[in-house]
């Protein structure tokens, strides 16, 4: 697996993952805390999104 390298092809690059919750006042509360991941360069078919099936996108008529 290769992995993305920053734009002088030196460091790996990285990212920050944190996810929360935002309740309707503004106010933030953890639900996992900050990671460090390393991005795929291509991801897998199953993390991709399905295809849309509303009216406007049904049969390829976008």
């Amino acid at each position: 697996m290769a992995f993305l390298t920053d734009h002088d092809g030196g460091l790996p690059v990285t990212m920050t993952l944190k996810v929360y919750q935002v309740d309707r006042h503004g106010r933030t509360q953890v639900i996992r805390p900050k990671a460090e991941v390393t991005p795929a360069e291509e991801p897998p078919a199953t993390d991709e999104f399905p295809t849309c099936q509303c009216h406007q996108c049904k049969g390829g008529q976008r």
